[in-house]
């Protein structure tokens, strides 16, 4: 058993988180889906985003080169960095030149890789992350577990109980707008004392070197406005060509995330504001390496919506953090592989190949078949268990030699009608997770074999 079914068996064994898990988001995929509904050329949008996406991994170089000459023209400090380590060096350096030690943050699933918050928490800095999932989460001290909705998977009566542990909220209290409350008076202390605000980047246009930042709750803009350094953290595929570009994505970002028309707030930060500073990270961190492999060269193309979570039916009923990725899912598990291929080979066989995530997906990332191909991968690699290696030899074989599958088949029938205590042994983790049908009295070559004797007659 992978590491990944172990987790998602705990996450089952509450019966009543993983159903209202798996309903809450199949809610927000059915919003998607009305919403998509009202887009007449929506299907050419998606088209549309993908050849954009496209053309910029194709010209990566000339865009990022494009981007940081106007963003620097814009007066923007620009700074590439090839990795996580040189990424948090250069934010730990720029608080410190700027005497900046209480920081905000909005949502970034870039630092999150890049392990930033524990990172500047050691160093002395006092790190607030104002998105309020996250804030739930960072009071929690777990990783979020959906790249849009980070605490999706928690009860309000957990989120009260840690509320009342660390923002003194009333014992047991639960109501929703109560404690939303209590979060607003706890972050708006936090805006108005940070001497920077660090905030993620949804698109960057090449065109005229501007960052843009989506949100729905206004704490990347409250942030930015209220401290005098702003910080922005971007990986280089968050690049696109042109400022007609971007009305594309944004007509398809909040549809496919959330099944909303557009975000609430989609902020362009150009220029850095009187008296202050703008500073724009631009990181690698192994894009490179994915633009040029095969398998996983699209999922640069992502937009970070998060429709291929609430689609797949093994993320609804096994939980984000089932995946021990930053970014969890179809989107984390065809990613994953890549950063590190032996600890992240059993994710591609969770997969239950319904192609569901890659017909949702608002940029056309072909998941479902990346999937596949890591399986393959990964057994060439031998970085799968070697029982597993030897099932799929013998089902290879079986399966290819018409004598060997039909000897298979009714020795099958065979143990499912006299013995089907022995296919759900603990030893057999896809069996017990599954009710077993009963055998047929017949094959379908026994009944057609007897009906075209009798027809023959």
């Amino acid at each position: 058993m992978s590491r990944h079914s172990r987790k998602a068996k705990r996450f089952l064994a509450d019966t009543n988180r993983a159903t209202w898990h798996d309903e809450t988001l199949w809610m927000v995929r059915n919003k998607r889906d009305r919403a998509a509904e009202l887009v007449d050329e929506w299907e050419a949008l998606r088209q549309q985003a993908s050849d954009i996406k496209e053309q910029a991994l194709e010209n990566m170089p000339r865009y990022v080169r494009e981007f940081k000459e106007a963003a620097i023209l814009n007066g923007a400090i620009v700074m590439e960095a090839p990795d996580d380590v040189i990424m948090r060096g250069y934010i730990d350096t720029i608080l410190r030149g700027n005497g900046a030690l209480r920081v905000v943050k909005s949502k970034s699933m870039l630092t999150e890789e890049c392990g930033l918050n524990e990172y500047l928490i050691k160093q002395g800095f006092n790190v607030v992350d104002t998105d309020l999932g996250e804030c739930i989460m960072q009071l929690r001290k777990e990783p979020p577990s959906h790249i849009v909705l980070p605490a999706i998977h928690l009860r309000k009566e957990e989120i009260g109980e840690t509320f009342h542990s660390h923002l003194g909220t009333e014992a047991g209290a639960s109501d929703p707008t109560y404690l939303t409350q209590a979060a607003r008076q706890y972050l708006r202390q936090q805006f108005l004392s940070a001497q920077a605000a660090i905030t993620g980047v949804n698109f960057a246009v090449a065109e005229t070197g501007t960052v843009v930042v989506c949100t729905n709750e206004g704490n990347a803009d409250m942030g930015v406005h209220a401290a005098p350094i702003q910080i922005h953290c971007m990986s280089i595929e968050k690049i696109i060509p042109r400022t007609t570009d971007l009305g594309v994505f944004t007509r398809l970002l909040a549809r496919s995330a959330t099944g909303q028309a557009i975000t609430t707030y989609t902020s362009h930060y150009r220029t850095p504001k009187a008296g202050g500073k703008m500073y724009i990270i631009l990181v690698d961190n192994g894009r490179n390496e994915r633009l040029y492999h095969p398998t996983s060269r699209n999922t640069l193309k992502c937009i970070k919506c998060g429709a291929c979570m609430n689609t797949c039916p093994v993320y609804r009923r096994s939980g984000g953090h089932s995946y021990e990725q930053v970014i969890p899912g179809p989107i984390g598990s065809a990613i994953a592989p890549l950063r590190n291929f032996r600890k992240a080979a059993g994710l591609p066989f969770a997969c239950s190949l319904c192609g569901s995530c890659t017909n949702i997906c608002p940029v056309k990332i072909n998941l479902h078949e990346q999937l596949y191909q890591w399986r393959q991968e990964l057994n060439t690699y031998r970085a799968t268990p070697l029982l597993r290696r030897i099932i799929l030899k013998i089902a290879a074989r079986v399966l290819s030699n018409n004598t060997y599958y039909r000897m298979a088949g009714s020795i099958g029938r065979f143990f499912l009608r006299h013995f089907p205590w022995l296919l759900k042994l603990p030893m057999w983790a896809w069996t017990n997770g599954r009710h077993l049908p009963q055998p047929a009295r017949q094959t379908f070559q026994q009944w057609y074999a007897r009906n075209a004797s009798k027809q023959s007659k």
